[in-house]
């Protein structure tokens, strides 16, 4: 007993590689030997893998089986050696299933893919901002990156970098060279407005440096810092306090717009916001006005340009953003015909 105690121990020590290729040849020289001692039986390589694999897996058919001295004697070492050595096997392989699982909800796991979007801070507004995204692009790839001790939001799209985002290799970990987009949101577990924007440009300075071409679209909570982020390239900031003030405001004055700014911003149920592509046939926003009114939508921008209907007459060039508003279905048909 004592010795099989200690060779179970020494066998669950072993690397997996080691494991699997005294699997392989294990399997294979039972496979041969079997012909060998017993080929009235075993006529070929092939039905002595099939009994070696059933008999080591302990599933044991029963639809072939040794019937010389000399095949039963090496079928009893099989029972004693193989299906110890396949039941670690197994169980090796079933534990690295689940440490990866581990490794990937605690954010050890360093992403591989591109064309993503790292959101950086975990907050109630990172929560609504995964969502819309799912909601919006199902396919779009998301990584976050925090410290907390486990991933705050577990979907198949959704993956987690544990980290210090001013850090160079918690940035690389999420792959940010190959990411499309990042966004960043202010860290509310800081009291001071003056830290948090002085903790939001140190995260800033450090993804420009990586990756100068990423659109980035930063939260500030003070509009007077803005000044303080020129020498770095964001390309966009939301004033979140100033948002809402002033959407709480426009809501007192008429009464209703808040719903419409919702509907707006969110992919939900009605009329919403889709950005579109040009199309070679549209010479002027005139043209492209009126072909998307045919369609179901309203054409209200370029970019940040909302006076369309006072440049009807001027040239629509082939890398201009345009934005409509109309349903999800008209959007779909408008996308298909680009």
């Amino acid at each position: 007993m004592q010795f099989f105690k200690w060779l179970r121990v020494r066998v669950i020590k072993l690397s997996n590689w080691v494991l699997m290729a005294m699997t392989f040849t294990l399997v294979f020289f039972s496979s041969l030997i079997m012909v060998i001692i017993e080929p009235e039986t075993f006529t070929s390589l092939f039905e002595s893998l099939w009994w070696v694999m059933t008999t080591v897996t302990t599933v044991g058919y029963g639809d072939i089986s040794p019937t010389s001295v000399g095949g039963r004697i090496y079928a009893m070492f099989l029972y004693i050696i193989g299906i110890g050595l396949i039941g670690v096997v197994i169980g090796k392989v079933v534990d690295s299933f689940g440490a990866f699982r581990r490794r990937k909800e605690e954010g050890l796991l360093a992403y591989k893919g591109n064309g993503h979007i790292v959101i950086i801070g975990w907050s109630r507004k990172a929560k609504f901002a995964i969502e819309e995204i799912l909601q919006t692009e199902n396919f779009r790839e998301i990584v976050i990156i925090d410290q907390l001790k486990k991933a705050p939001f577990l979907h198949e799209h959704v993956h987690y970098v544990k980290g210090d985002p001013a850090e160079q290799d918690v940035l690389m970990q999420a792959n940010l060279q190959e990411a499309a987009a990042v966004l960043l949101f202010a860290d509310g577990s800081i009291q001071d407005p003056l830290l948090t924007d002085g903790k939001t440009l140190l995260i800033v300075t450090t993804i420009e440096r990586i990756s100068p071409e990423i659109h980035s679209t930063v939260e500030i909570l003070n509009e007077e810092h803005i000044k303080n982020f020129r020498h770095v390239d964001v390309d966009e900031f939301i004033l979140s306090n100033e948002t809402i003030s002033r959407l709480a405001v426009r809501s007192a004055i008429s009464n209703g717009i808040s719903k419409i700014f919702s509907q707006l911003m969110s992919h939900g149920i009605g009329d919403n916001l889709y950005e579109i592509p040009s199309r070679k046939e549209w010479r002027t926003y005139k043209d492209a006005f009126e072909d998307l009114l045919q369609e179901g939508a309203t054409l209200i921008s370029d970019g940040d340009k909302m006076d369309i209907n006072r440049r009807l007459n001027e040239t629509l060039y082939p890398d201009s953003r345009l934005f409509v508003i109309c349903d999800k279905e008209t959007f779909d048909k408008i996308k298909r015909k680009s």
